[in-house]
């Protein structure tokens, strides 16, 4: 049973990644509603991976990332963005990040990258 933390300043977002990490049959989600509130959540739990939303207010999700490493915090990350500009995938991976979907996504595509960092779990 995966635990999985979503980090994203948007309501709708949120609801959207949960209905899809239902989809693909992961039932125990903590939601964060901004970068702040992501460190905080992923630095007092253990979760079994991150979606982690790029522009949100206080602390940016890519900072966030950042801290996370820092701390040696090695739970897989996914950044789930409009950030689609291919300067940004290569910064999120150099801060730490182990995937990237950009928004909006097909549920095949989330559901393709689930599955890959997954595999990094184990």
């Amino acid at each position: 049973m995966m635990n999985v933390l979503v980090v994203d300043d948007s309501a709708v977002m949120r609801k959207v990644i949960i209905r899809e990490l239902k989809q693909c049959g992961i039932e125990e989600v903590t939601e964060a509603t901004d970068g702040i509130e992501g460190l905080e959540a992923a630095s007092r739990e253990s979760f079994d991976l991150i979606l982690m939303d790029w522009n949100m207010p206080g602390l940016l999700g890519i900072d966030v990332v950042r801290k996370l490493r820092e701390a040696q915090i090695t739970t897989p990350i996914m950044m789930v963005t409009t950030e689609g500009e291919r300067n940004n995938v290569v910064i999120a991976i150099q801060a730490g990040a182990n995937n990237y979907l950009v928004k909006p996504f097909s549920s095949d595509d989330f559901s393709q990258k689930i599955e890959q960092l997954q595999a990094v779990k184990v």
